[in-house]
């Protein structure tokens, strides 16, 4: 017991090895992935970041009119980079910044949001491909 005390009064007085965050910024190191940033100028509204997304954190809405729209969930983005190397204009159109990560500060109903805006995204693509069959059947011959 005497030794523990005597290592604890040692360590007081040892400089400190531990990062002072948040009150200091961490320095990152280089080639970090950080969260996905999109150019919507550049896309080619391929749906290629869509489809190999592993947790479906990214999301296209399929209007019946006009271009689509994109989404991004960085609560439920594990930061891969699958999406940045499946899409045909990476540094363009989709890269991951070097920018810090969000914090693990939850918003209000972050998540729920998100599933109301998933399901919309799956019934504007079944509305989409609905109104392109019938304008096909409609179209003489």
């Amino acid at each position: 017991m005497f030794r523990a005390i005597l290592e604890a009064l040692k360590n007081l007085f040892k400089p400190i090895h531990t990062m002072d965050y948040p009150a200091k910024d961490m320095e990152l190191p280089k080639g970090y992935r950080g969260l996905i940033e999109y150019d919507k100028e550049s896309c080619i509204f391929c749906d290629k970041c869509e489809k190999v997304c592993p947790p479906g954190a990214i999301l296209f809405y399929q209007p019946l009119e006009g271009e689509k729209e994109y989404r991004y969930n960085p609560w439920l983005c594990i930061y891969c980079g699958e999406c940045v190397r499946a899409c045909p204009k990476p540094e363009e159109a989709l890269w991951q910044s070097e920018t810090k990560q969000q914090s693990a500060v939850k918003e209000d109903a972050a998540n729920e949001g998100w599933f109301v805006w998933e399901a919309s995204c799956k019934q504007s693509r079944e509305d989409f491909k609905a109104a392109k069959i019938k304008n096909m059947s409609e179209e003489p011959i």
